[in-house]
């Protein structure tokens, strides 16, 4: 391996002490290396001296004229690494029998994934990424309906690998670790917001296999996307008909209720009045933030003890480790600041120790819940959860 530093990195000093090292990849991916205050690691970064194919053309979106959804179509994506083992772990750091996406030893690292479903081509070419050969008066029309109408994928997609280390999930970090991340969810955001044609930035962690996860490292991913979401577009309209403060009439409701889970000075855990999964729980700021880039320091500080207290209590609610989707809800780029909060969404389909649930006929098919678990039960299981994990915590502290 090539040890000497890259010409092409570049540092920049965020804030909590957190340094960001900008480089590439071989094949010209852009790779960020977020170093933990006080880091251990030296200020040299290796070279990408793989030799590896060009990247794959960007996927296609489909529209679906009976809902009006767009559906990306990336072929690329079927021949992804199925849970290797530590010694073929792409997300580890290079070594000489393992020539993985991460060059250096790091902390935290965030690269453009190498099989993406949105990207790499942009609604207007910026440095290596191309223009979309529809782009951009292509993109300007997604919400018109018709019949086989088809557009290129815009967008850009990202891996944020949480540790070095080849097990884990975000819940398994130190508290450090955490704000390093979070720091870089808001860099990250910040960045993606301003590519031509971004209309949405998304940060996410899908943990365990019952989820679909592939890759055992912990990691979660950013979707930059084309389009405002269905989903942010359904509460859009929510908003419409509520009121822009609909967010914090939310909040007000649910801090007054017997679903909190807890509360902090920033931040308040809930379960939702209206919970679809056997375990689901939101985590929102007090203040109004369209994203992580809104957040203020002492936000994010407080933010990283809290969110691992609430996955420690989601792994004490059984014997294994809890499946889970965290998904981080961010205002579109354009549209909604004032009304869109950041919000995490935290779901899991387990509604047992040796029981799923699985999405059939009407969930699936018509998209109407039914739920197994009442959302004031859920709130009082995950607060019984939080005390033992903390209870455990002291206790091994103690010894």
């Amino acid at each position: 391996m090539n040890t000497h530093e890259s010409p092409e990195l570049s540092v920049t000093e965020l804030s909590a002490g957190v340094i960001k090292r900008t480089t590439r990849l071989a094949d010209g991916r852009e790779l960020f290396y977020y170093d933990d205050p006080g880091t251990s690691l030296g200020a040299e970064r290796a070279v990408d001296a793989r030799d590896l194919d060009p990247r794959p053309a960007t996927a296609n979106m489909r529209l679906d004229v009976l809902t009006g959804d767009w559906i990306t179509v990336a072929a690329n994506r079927q021949n992804r690494v199925m849970m290797p083992s530590a010694d073929a772990d792409p997300l580890a750091p290079q070594s000489p029998t393992n020539p993985s996406e991460v060059p250096s030893l790091y902390d935290v690292a965030v690269f453009e994934n190498r099989s993406p479903a949105f990207g790499p081509a942009l609604a207007e070419a910026l440095g290596t990424a191309p223009a979309a050969d529809d782009a951009p008066q292509g993109l300007d029309d997604l919400a018109a309906l018709g019949l086989g109408r088809t557009r290129t994928s815009v967008g850009r997609c990202e891996v944020v690998c949480f540790s070095p280390d080849h097990s884990g999930s975000f819940g398994t970090q130190s508290v450090t670790r955490a704000r390093t991340v979070i720091e870089a969810w808001a860099d990250r955001t910040a960045a993606l917001s301003q590519l031509p044609g971004i209309q949405q930035v998304f940060p996410f962690e899908n943990r365990g296999e019952a989820i679909g996860v592939t890759l055992p490292h912990p990691h979660g991913q950013i979707y930059s996307y084309p389009y405002v979401t269905p989903r942010t577009s359904r509460v859009l309209e929510s908003v419409e008909r509520m009121g822009t403060d609909l967010f914090q009439q939310i909040l007000e409701s649910e801090q007054a209720s017997e679903r909190v889970v807890f509360r902090g000075e920033h931040w308040t855990a809930f379960v939702p009045f209206a919970a679809r999964w056997p375990l689901e729980v939101h985590l929102m700021p007090h203040r109004h933030v369209a994203d992580f880039a809104e957040t203020s320091v002492t936000e994010r500080d407080e933010l990283a003890p809290l969110y691992l207290k609430l996955l420690a209590g989601v792994d004490t609610l059984y014997d294994t480790p809890t499946p889970y989707i965290a998904a981080w809800h961010q205002a579109p780029v354009n549209i909604g600041r004032d009304s869109i909060r950041l919000h995490l969404q935290l779901t899991s389909p387990r509604r047992a120790a040796d029981k799923m649930k699985f999405l059939a006929g009407s969930e699936a098919a018509m998209w109407a819940w039914a739920a197994e678990v009442t959302p004031e039960q859920g709130a009082a299981r995950i607060r019984e959860a939080i005390a033992r994990a903390e209870s455990t915590s002291s206790e091994e502290n103690n010894a």
